[in-house]
């Protein structure tokens, strides 16, 4: 089949144009985007399309960039196609720390294309990705420990992205350049094996075809296989999560625990990640972020939490589970007596006090119990201040609450939220957390008050 019938095969079947598109072109001099310039030019009357082009400078080849524009201006000039130049700068960009060089370039090269499609009205962005490229990012993905969605690859249609040669051979696209004498320069930067991407197309690439000489073609239907299911996936996700948002806001997501105890293990990973990227980026959140989540879920105590990167927190209420990145409120003081209910607003909670004759344990992070003659009421109920102490009970030893916090990894942005509860100056309980042992009933006790939290909807 010759180079055009499969592009515009590819078109039809991906549903990638319908007609009467403005499409906007990502040229950089290269051979595939070359290519890709070529074949618009030549399908867009058929096709009933009007074509432009944007040249990317991204400041990290100054020697090289001066050609490429000349050359992709004389392209564009022989076709009769508008070309718009852009410069980002990368090198100064903090995605360079998070993404590395290539994978920075990659972000503000998206942001800078999409900025010039809206400017000039264009409704698709055309990318010259191939089946090689596919390869290559599937195996990277599988490299990083990607999940399905990684290994997916390059999807034919995102949003107004499309990828006309997806479909491509790399030795078709270099026999229809030479054949047409259509000139192109190599990026220089595709051959420094210092990126992973290159080390893989020149040496784990040629090596996996020494074993399998399709591997190209397999990898590439593997992929679609694997994208299909994926959509599938996303979708009952997309359902799934319809039923579990309780309450959602730029800075907190609220979803029901009930349904989410019974999902399965594929669609509760989803559904969380998709929660948590309604609020931050989805970049730093890792695979055990999520588990540690689903293990909050399905196994945690009312008022459990987790603290995420970016300043995510996980809190297991009574009905729902919270992700959110809302700063905890400082807490006011409260006063606290025998058959009291205080809401305690700031921490989201109700404590309340209750007298008894009965013996009992000491109780869990919920409940705290005292002998109520070592107790001077009113009780009072405040936030930390500079050197509290307690005796943190079964541990025996003094304990600043400072340290206390920190042995207990309690995030730095949520100690001032947590109410103490004293008696005079002695702090007696970190609520939902541990009771101090001196104050805690012993063989003589006959008189005990019982304090206990719980979590009420804010």
């Amino acid at each position: 089949m010759h180079i055009l019938d499969k592009v515009k095969q590819a078109i039809k079947r991906h549903s990638m144009l319908s007609g009467g598109e403005k499409v906007l072109i990502g040229l950089s001099g290269g051979p595939d985007s070359v290519c890709l310039l070529q074949i618009m030019a030549e399908l867009r009357s058929g096709l009933g399309i009007e074509i432009s082009a944007i040249y990317i400078d991204h400041g990290l080849r100054p020697e090289e960039i001066p050609n490429e524009i000349a050359l992709c201006k004389r392209l564009c000039k022989e076709r009769g196609v508008d070309l718009i130049t852009e410069s980002i700068t990368v090198k100064s960009s903090p995605l360079v720390k998070e993404m590395g060089t290539q994978g920075a370039a990659r972000e503000l090269r998206y942001e800078a294309i999409q900025k010039v499609a809206t400017a000039t009205g264009s409704d698709k962005i055309a990318l010259g990705h191939h089946i090689s490229d596919q390869v290559e990012t599937f195996l990277i993905n599988m490299i990083r420990g990607a999940g399905m969605s990684g290994l997916s690859g390059i999807p034919p249609c995102r949003d107004n992205i499309i990828r006309p040669l997806i479909g491509l051979h790399k030795e078709e696209i270099d026999e229809f350049l030479s054949s047409n004498k259509i000139e192109y320069i190599r990026d220089s930067s595709n051959l420094d094996e210092k990126y992973l991407r290159n080390r893989i197309r020149s040496l784990i690439i040629p090596e996996l075809q020494k074993i399998n000489p399709g591997l190209m073609d397999t990898i590439s239907r593997n992929a679609e296989i694997l994208r299909q299911e994926n959509d599938h996936l996303e979708m009952i996700t997309t359902k799934t999560l319809i039923r579990l948002f309780s309450r959602r806001s730029k800075e907190r997501v609220e979803l029901f625990l009930v349904p989410m105890i019974s999902l399965p293990a594929v669609i509760l990973r989803r559904a969380l990640r998709r929660a948590i990227a309604e609020i931050v980026s989805l970049r730093s959140v890792s695979y055990q972020n999520i588990e540690d989540m689903i293990e909050l879920v399905r196994s945690g105590e009312t008022g459990g939490r987790l603290s995420l990167p970016c300043g995510v927190r996980v809190v297991r209420e009574y009905s729902v589970l919270v992700i959110t990145t809302e700063r905890p409120q400082e807490l006011k003081t409260y006063t606290l007596d025998i058959n009291m209910d205080v809401v305690i607003e700031e921490a989201g909670i109700m404590v309340s006090a209750e007298r008894s004759a009965s013996p009992i344990e000491p109780g869990s992070r919920s409940r705290a119990v005292f002998d109520l003659t070592k107790l001077g009421l009113p009780l009072t109920i405040r936030r930390r201040n500079a050197g509290d102490f307690f005796y943190p009970y079964g541990f025996g030893r003094k304990k600043k609450i400072q340290d206390y916090f920190v042995d207990e990894k309690v995030p730095r942005d949520l100690r001032d939220s947590i109410p103490l509860i004293c008696s005079g100056n002695d702090v007696v309980w970190v609520v939902g957390y541990r009771q101090d042992g001196r104050f805690a009933p012993d063989q003589n006790t006959k008189d005990f008050l019982i304090l206990t939290s719980r979590i009420i909807n804010n």
